[in-house]
């Protein structure tokens, strides 16, 4: 036992040692610590040729493309068969599908499957979208933005040009009909047009139980070894029969084995790996903490709401949240790693190496090997005035920009009118005062504010208490128990105390007292004395400066960003591609296990690790399972589950499916590790993990347990 304490000793003296001398100035870069996100406009032919020995043509990416869907507006997914079938996570469907549910049923215990194809389903509202047509509209765009002189203008000729590029492409024949919007790449280093075709008849065909689509709740989330079925099935149909289409990956069960490459195409929603250290250092410090706060204290009332209300609406927003609150404090956690931030700063530091030698004649980098790995401790250094100085000093302004936003982000975040925040009868009271201000000022604002004047209905009285309580818990630890918005909320009370008080006192509920002020003029809504009228008269002045201030700010962010994207493209063209947009993507990696936890995570997972998880939670919530499921047959047990790849995703690619160098689908995208988190703002590999289900599952849940064979024909035959 003696030496088993030295050596804790002796490996916490070294842990802490190595971390209070980590020198950030010999840190350096990654080859891809910006990611592999590339783009359809621009597919990296080259690099999967060198990297993965094959090469793919303009028809491979083409056909991968015209297969490759977005689901609605949240999720990405996939054409699988000749007939329409579309592949997406459960977590996609859960919403629309349950829309479909009939009186009596619960689509959420039971599942769905469609026998035959009069039982599919029409989801009401939900469509797909098909990538098209890609047009490169940059040089249109960034010669119109030249002609503004401030931030502002810049961007409303952006705006203007893109509502103009849309109209006059929307006449053309070839992009008639399609649902067109305008892409920004690189902050605005690029721009593009893409024209989707658009499905509105999406009809549910199969959706597992949520107790397999969810299998292990929140405590698996974001988590590996995975035992989640998170799949269903859609189809698309035109003019009322099941679309025919050529493009659409073929199902391989069988499909998946350890360091074979696969890739994942889909629609990656939003990263941030252009942000230079200072405003990581602000989402480190101020911007993350506070949604870490807001979401946590939100979703423990909503916890207490929903254990008597029993709401599948109410649960789903808590499993948003408590979603959200992993994905965050990873990213947290990550931006609060020296080492991750140093890389950060390594990439910076060449970037400024690497833009002074292109911009002072030397050919464009062509490669991410040399910009990344060679990335050193030297500066670069430029003539005063010249252009490759004033690019320099383009951090210099984004920081100064992030230490303005430092000094207003408590007013502009806590006295904010945001109803999950603050509460609706708060918000309201802020909206009634901004209404009294614009009746004195600007009546004809006033009068288009007018609708908007009805007192919300509160889901539920209690609810707004918890919320308005935890709004108030939150100021007071931001501002200060001198301040005088903390000082007239809570007048001597507890949060909670005064939560209570406010709304047993406040009359904005009734909104016959409501038309009654508004009858009465500006003068009686400033000179009433209800206490959330009065809180708000102190915050939304304080809130109208802070907001405009930092609106202003942001403006300068925006050029400043974009200034810094179209930079980036300048130096390293396509060699790093850009930040995820929720525009559709293919990005390149291999089926690898990690070390984790002292072990090693295998690079699959199969049934009968389902099965141990249930048996070892002794069949409870969240690891229990359906009676359809408590009694399944031996060929079961032995079949691939879940596995793990090296593959960059983010949100928005839930749904994406993962493919082979045959176009096969191999998996279907659902979830990250937790080392994945800090891939918001760095992408790095080594642990970095995508969870996927196996096809090769989805075929045998169908075949064992849900008796699907009409699908599973579809998919693989017979």
């Amino acid at each position: 036992m003696r030496y088993l304490l030295a050596a804790l000793l002796l490996f916490e003296t070294v842990f802490v040692s190595a971390q209070s001398t980590l020198n950030p100035d010999t840190v350096k870069a990654g080859q891809f610590d910006m990611g592999k996100m590339w783009t359809f406009d621009t597919p990296p032919m080259a690099y999967f040729q060198k990297t993965y020995g094959f090469t793919p043509d303009q028809k491979w990416f083409d056909e991968v493309r015209l297969a490759s869907l977005r689901f609605a507006d949240y999720c990405s997914a996939s054409f699988v068969s000749a007939n329409g079938l579309v592949m997406t996570n459960h977590h996609c469907a859960r919403e629309s599908g349950t829309s479909v549910q009939r009186k009596g049923e619960n689509l959420n215990e039971t599942g769905f499957i469609a026998k035959t194809l009069a039982e599919e389903r029409k989801v009401p509202n939900l469509f797909v979208d098909q990538l098209l047509k890609i047009e490169d509209i940059t040089t249109r765009v960034q010669s119109a933005m030249s002609n503004g002189k401030s931030e502002t203008e810049q961007l409303q000729l952006r705006e203007r040009e893109f509502a103009a590029i849309k109209q006059e492409f929307g006449n053309q024949p070839e992009w008639k009909g399609l649902e067109l919007q305008t892409i920004t790449f690189y902050n605005g280093g690029r721009y593009a047009l893409y024209g989707f075709k658009r499905y509105n008849d999406v009809r549910l065909v199969l959706m597992p139980e949520l107790q397999l689509g969810f299998f292990g709740g929140d405590p698996d989330n974001f988590t590996y070894p995975r035992y989640a079925l998170d799949f269903s099935f859609f189809r698309v149909y035109d003019n009322g029969k099941p679309l025919k289409t050529a493009h659409f990956f073929k199902f391989n069960p069988n499909g998946i084995k350890e360091n074979e490459p696969v890739f994942v195409t889909g629609n990656p929603g939003s990263t941030e790996r252009l942000k230079t250290v200072a405003e990581l250092e602000y989402d480190r410090d101020l911007r993350i903490p506070y949604i870490l706060q807001l979401l946590r204290n939100r979703a423990d009332a909503l916890q207490a709401y929903n254990a008597k209300a029993k709401s599948d609406s109410i649960q789903n927003e808590i499993f948003s949240f408590e979603n959200s609150l992993k994905a965050y404090g990873g990213q947290l956690e990550g931006l609060r790693d020296p080492y991750l931030l140093a890389r950060k700063a390594a990439f910076e530091r060449q970037f400024k190496i690497d833009a002074r030698q292109v911009e002072s004649g030397q050919a464009k980098l062509s490669t991410g090997s040399g910009r990344s790995n060679d990335a050193g401790n030297g500066t670069a250094s430029a003539t005063p005035g010249s252009k490759v100085d004033i690019n320099l000093k383009l951090w210099d302004n984004l920081a100064d920009n992030v230490t303005e936003l430092r000094k207003h982000f408590k007013d502009n975040t806590y006295l904010s009118p945001n109803e999950l925040a603050r509460g609706d009868l708060l918000v309201f009271a802020h909206l009634l005062t901004m209404y009294a201000e614009a009746a004195r000022q600007n009546p004809a604002r006033a009068e288009q504010m007018k609708e908007l004047l009805q007192t919300p209905k509160l889901t539920d009285r209690a609810l707004e208490e918890a919320y308005l309580a935890a709004h108030l818990s939150e100021a007071q630890a931001a501002l200060g128990n001198d301040d005088p918005y903390i000082k007239a909320a809570l007048n001597g009370k507890s949060p909670k105390e005064a939560a209570a008080y406010l709304l047993n006192n406040t009359k904005l509920s009734d909104q016959g007292y409501i038309n009654d002020l508004i009858t009465k003029g500006p003068a009686a809504i400033s000179g009433d004395n209800d206490p959330l009228l009065a809180l708000a008269r102190i915050s939304v002045p304080r809130y109208q400066q802070a907001s405009a201030a930092v609106k202003a700010i942001s403006g300068r962010q925006t050029v400043l960003r974009s200034n810094l994207g179209r930079l980036l493209y300048e130096v390293y063209g396509t060699a790093i591609p850009p930040d995820a947009t929720f525009s559709l993507r293919i990005n390149d990696g291999v089926v690898k296990g990690y070390p984790y936890n002292g072990t090693v995570a295998p690079y699959q997972t199969t049934f009968a690790g389902l099965y141990d998880r249930y048996y070892s939670f002794n069949g409870k919530f969240p690891w229990s399972l359906p009676q359809r499921w408590l009694n399944p047959p031996a060929q079961l047990l032995r079949q691939p589950m879940c596995f793990v790849s090296t593959n960059d995703i983010i949100g928005g690619n839930s749904g994406s499916p993962l493919i082979n160098k045959n176009r096969e689908a191999v998996g279907l995208a659902f979830d990250g590790n937790m080392e994945s988190l800090p891939g918001s703002f760095i992408f790095v590999p080594d642990k970095n993990r995508t969870v996927s289900v196996n096809t090769g599952a989805i075929v045998a849940a169908m075949r064992y347990i849900y008796k699907a064979e009409r699908i599973v024909t579809e998919l693989v035959g017979k």
